[in-house]
Order: C-alpha cells, then sequence, then structure tokens
C-alpha cells in the first residue's frame, strides 16, 4: 500500500532532505517520487502543476498540495499535530510567544543560513557532477559569510540545547539538511581545512 503522502522532488536535493527530515520527525509514512532535473522533468507541465516554479520539492497529501519546503514543513507540524514529535514546532501552552522563538530561527535559517551554505554545496558538491569546474573564489567568500552564521549558531547552542529552546524544533532539520553534503563528501578537502583552521 502506497504512503498516503508523498514528496516530489530527488533526495540529493537539500530542500527535499529538509521535508524528509521533518515528516521522519513526526513519523508520518510518505513515499519519494523522483524527478530528474537533469532531464527536465521540474519542468514539466504534470510537475508544474503541483509546483507553479518548477523547483523541488512539492508535497502532496490526501488534502492538499503545498510547495517551498519551509511551508511544507510547517504544514506538516500543523496537519500531523498528534503524530512523532508533537513539540516540534512548538508546545500549545508556549502558545505565541513559543511559536515564535522557533519561526525566528526557520526564518534566520532562510535568510542567513542558507544562501551561502548552498553556494558552497553546488560549488563543492553539484558543479563537478555537472561537469563545471569549482568556483574556489565563490566557496571562499560564502565561507566567510557562513562562518558568521556559525558563530551565532555556537552562541546560541552554547545558551540552550537547540536553538529555540531545549526541544527539537524544524529550524535544526532546515540546517541539517545543507550540513550533511560536507560531511558525506568532504570535497576537496574543505572540512579538512576547516579543521586546521580553527585549531
Amino acid at each position: 500500500m502506497a504512503a498516503p503522502v508523498t514528496v516530489y522532488g530527488p533526495m540529493l536535493s537539500p530542500a527535499v532532505a529538509r521535508v524528509a527530515a521533518c515528516l521522519l520527525e513526526k513519523d508520518v509514512p510518505f513515499q519519494i517520487e523522483p524527478v530528474d532535473m537533469s532531464k527536465g522533468e521540474h519542468k514539466s507541465p504534470s510537475f508544474l502543476k503541483l509546483q507553479p516554479f518548477g523547483q523541488v520539492p512539492a508535497f502532496k497529501d490526501h488534502l492538499t498540495t503545498v510547495f517551498e519546503s519551509r511551508a511544507i514543513c510547517r504544514y506538516i507540524c500543523d496537519q500531523y499535530a498528534d503524530s512523532g514529535n508533537q513539540a516540534l514546532f512548538g508546545k500549545k501552552e508556549d502558545g505565541a510567544v513559543g511559536r515564535a522563538a522557533i519561526e525566528q530561527w526557520i526564518e534566520s535559517e532562510g535568510q542567513s543560513f542558507n544562501p551561502p551554505s548552498l553556494a558552497i554545496i553546488f560549488q563543492l558538491a553539484f558543479a563537478p557532477m555537472m561537469g563545471r569546474t569549482t568556483d574556489l573564489a565563490v566557496v571562499e567568500q560564502n565561507e566567510a559569510k557562513l562562518a558568521k552564521v556559525l558563530d551565532v549558531y555556537d552562541q546560541r547552542l552554547g545558551e540552550s540545547q537547540y536553538f529555540a529552546g531545549d526541544d527539537f524544533s524544524p529550524g535544526r532539520p532546515c540546517a541539517l539538511a545543507q550540513c550533511r553534503f560536507p560531511c558525506e563528501q568532504n570535497q576537496q578537502g574543505w572540512l579538512d581545512h576547516r579543521e586546521k583552521e580553527s585549531c
């Protein structure tokens, strides 16, 4: 029997991985429907009905279709509130204050962490797969931007167990989606280089 939830896109995509992490945390069964972007499947008329901008992921359950990974994660946390980690988007008793504490970190991940980390991932992982030359100037420029964000993250995580307090929240899966690429591939010794710099 097919899972009632479908996520469209390649698992290689950090945005698809972000949604998958949220679904796993919520214990919601799902299936991945691969989208071959190299063949332009994300621009096909059938996919554009799910995601009008032709980007991944798209999400579909028995009620609706949603696009944009962070919007999908918010929907999952609301629609499947009684499944899995019920405090993933805050505890009901924490009200608007608790929700705002989580939202600010999701927003900062999208605005501050995501752009430089994706630029680095593209240059170190995807560019070589596409037969392109890695632009080390772009890596260096975005590494400097990312270092500033990580300094803020380090400070915050020195004050609490997770970004929004002592409970796991969507801010963590959002950022984790990007972290796996350098860890899995250690492209061009980038992590080794960063480790030496910080010693």
